[in-house]
């Protein structure tokens, strides 16, 4: 691709040589850069003494120049700008009236200078979009696209694209390339440089609907489903601001890995937590077995607990008899029944019945006061609602529910189960879920996980969860049918952005079709996206993990690489005795490479792999403690690879990882999750046979 830059100036050039491309740009870097702290420091300088009427007001207003100066940060050795737009005329005139093209220069965020001329492009801003989707075909008015190499946060390349020249041939990006290729230390960065067309549509999707992105290993669904909240916040930023944004995750280690890349992006404000962070009603101690577990996570559970809250609902035996001053009144029971059975019929939550309860019981006292000639107004009514009379009806007739202690005595109680789940749990699955040993109490009983999501169950059915204006679920396919309810539950009035691979679920409930899983969600009518090419994982290991494909998704089309390296690609297969030294021997090796490396394991496998690595005294990391240029080996555990990514990957025994899982399926799918987790090389060391479909 050619390299010479564009006749034209660009805007803001304050570079002394006129004729030197590649200084013209250092020097807009610089003017940027310095534009920037201007910025800042003109943030730092604000004094809101004189402008807030109190101090409620003068502390959000300070919150918001704190966060303000927080994203105009120069994050040292992050490009301020990675390429350059020349248009052929003015965007937004009429190409008939001939107005002269401008240069833009787009970045992560906006730069402008002292006149308020701009110097960066937000890259989220319609004047950019052209740098990911223009093409030869479709030029989109681009005359020129340039984009810039980076070496330790220094400019030291430019290649440029003209659209518009029949006589320039359409070609890869080589700087592009080696982006995307480019080794990393550390957690996960943004892909503002790389961001494919593909990528791109999903990412300026509107707030409005739901989007699904069914995604292969290594063709970036994660950094799509980041950069599509940071559009949206860019986009829709007031509104999300109230309503607020979050992102899901499957565990722990995986938050920390990307808890950078939106920051980087001057997103400081989005909450990030995993599925049991949202339902931490109960502290989880035990832990369910695999058959316990799948019957917990089924949507029938839903059905189960609403009639058991419903349940407490009673009808009245007495009528209600409200004594003010030296009058009674009284309301009989059938009244009492005609208000609970329209509240019933009302659809709302338990809690909010019960409330509006005694207030309907007030108004029939008040209606009778009214015909004795009285003239009570609302402040009477709400004394009777309080009255000692009124308050007893209401605890007969509509009592608190405790959503945890309704699931503790749904799970330790035979009868109660078995009366609730007539006609949905079959006797058999009853069974399965009820526990062995009743506990006590809500804070003796062992919960496990999926207990917790049964308690968020109810906990909604009693009071409505509060619901945010976007939601991103990542690794979705892992999800019980409950859990996608409690996450649904987060985003009712909300959209949100579904992200995962029906290849890689690897519980025993995991997802089987995305339309199932978005119905639970209460998304029934979300866009599903398939992306198929992949960036970064190299063709021969990608090709190598998709022989699995028809034992564990056949119904998926096979996920290609665009990457131009091969990649180091090796099996071996040693002797039982050998095979902890083998695995060591490889992550030497891999020591030798720039970047990161994980040896990936099964659990069974990590106490004689961490004494043998301790032996050959390699310093190894635990999944989420943040690689540097010192510590570049991670021991991984097989159950917390899925969204982790590394330079270099060594998987220990196969055979051993599907073994782990408990069936075959799921093991299948464990193992190839691992597989795919190599960014530049996999090195497969084992003893056993490997599974037969990769022989």
């Amino acid at each position: 691709m050619p390299t010479h830059a564009h006749d034209r100036a660009p805007a803001h050039d304050h570079a002394p040589d006129q004729q030197n491309p590649l200084e013209r740009e250092r020097a807009h870097l610089a003017a940027s850069r310095a534009a920037l702290r201007a910025m800042r420091q003109d943030a730092e300088a604000l004094n809101i003494a004189d402008v807030t009427a109190n101090w409620v007001n003068a502390e959000v207003l300070q919150g918001e120049v704190e966060a303000r100066i927080k994203a105009l940060a120069d994050l040292t050795g992050t490009p301020l700008f990675f390429g350059r737009l020349d248009y052929l005329h003015a965007p937004g005139v009429d190409v008939a009236e001939g107005a002269a093209g401008e240069s833009f220069y787009i970045g992560r965020r906006h730069v402008h200078d002292a006149d308020g001329d701009p110097m960066v492009i937000d890259w989220r801003a319609p004047v950019s979009q052209p740098f990911y989707r223009a093409s030869k075909k479709d030029p989109m008015d681009l005359a020129l696209r340039r984009r810039f190499g980076y070496t330790g946060g220094q400019l030291t390349a430019y290649e440029d694209e003209h659209l518009t020249d029949p006589a320039e041939a359409e070609q890869h990006s080589k700087l592009l390339q080696s982006e995307i290729e480019r080794p990393r230390v550390g957690p996960m960065r943004d892909i503002v440089a790389t961001i494919q067309p593909e990528q791109d549509e999903i990412v300026r999707a509107g707030l409005g609907g739901t989007v699904c992105v069914q995604g292969a290993p290594g063709t970036g669904k994660t950094a799509v489903g980041l950069h599509r909240v940071a559009y949206l916040l860019y986009a829709h930023r007031e509104r999300l601001a109230r309503s607020g944004t979050l992102v899901i995750g499957p565990n722990r280690s995986f938050l920390h890995y990307i808890e950078q890349v939106l920051p980087a992006l001057g997103e400081l404000e989005v909450k990030q937590a995993t599925v049991d962070d949202l339902v931490a009603h109960v502290e989880v101690r035990g832990a369910d077995d695999a058959a316990a577990a799948t019957v917990k996570g089924d949507a029938r559970l839903a059905e189960v607990l609403r009639r058991a809250v419903w349940s407490h609902v009673r009808k009245p035996d007495e009528a209600c008899v409200v004594v003010r001053g030296s009058r009674r009144w009284r309301v009989p029971a059938y009244e009492i029944e005609e208000i609970v059975d329209e509240l019933l019929r009302r659809d709302i939550r338990y809690g909010a019945a019960r409330e509006a309860l005694p207030q309907r019981i007030a108004h029939a006292v008040l209606v009778r006061m009214e015909q004795a000639g009285e003239a009570p107004d609302d402040r009477v009514q709400d004394a009777v609602a309080r009255n000692a009379a009124v308050k007893a009806v209401v605890k007969e007739v509509w009592p608190p529910v405790d959503p945890a202690k309704l699931v503790l005595r749904l799970l330790g109680d035979a009868e109660f189960l078995a009366e609730q789940a007539a006609g949905v749990l079959t006797p058999e699955e009853q069974k399965t879920i009820l526990w062995a040993k009743p506990a006590r109490s809500v804070k003796s009983a062992k919960w496990s996980a999926a207990d917790a999501v049964l308690i968020d169950e109810a906990a909604d059915l009693v009071s409505r969860t509060h619901s945010l204006g976007h939601v991103v679920l990542d690794e979705a396919q892992d999800l019980s049918p409950m859990q996608y309810r409690a996450v649904g539950r987060r985003c009712t009035t909300g959209s949100a952005t579904v992200l995962g691979d029906i290849a890689q679920g690897t519980t025993p409930w995991s997802t089987d079709t995305w339309e199932e899983a978005l119905a639970h969600l209460g998304k029934p009518d979300a866009r599903i996206e398939e992306l198929t090419l992949g960036f970064r994982v190299p063709r021969e290991v990608i090709a190598y993990a998709s022989r699995l494909l028809p034992a564990i998704a056949p119904e998926l089309t096979e996920a290609t690489s665009i990457r131009e390296s091969a990649g180091d690609f090796a099996i071996r297969q040693v002797p039982a005795a050998e095979l902890d030294g083998a695995a060591v021997a490889a992550c030497h090796e891999a020591l030798a490479k720039e970047g990161s490396i994980g040896l990936i394991a099964a659990e069974a496998r990590l106490p004689a792999l961490r004494a043998a690595l301790e032996a050959a005294d390699l310093a190894v990391l635990a999944p989420g403690e943040e690689t540097s240029a010192e510590a570049r080996l991670t021991l991984v555990p097989a159950t917390l690879a899925k969204g982790l990514e590394y330079d270099y990957v060594v998987l220990d025994e196969p055979a051993a990882i599907v073994d782990g899982e408990p069936d075959e399926r799921t093991g299948l799918r464990r193992l190839y999750v691992c597989l795919t987790r190599a960014v530049s090389g996999l090195t497969v060391v084992h003893a056993a046979g490997l599974p037969e479909r990769l022989g």
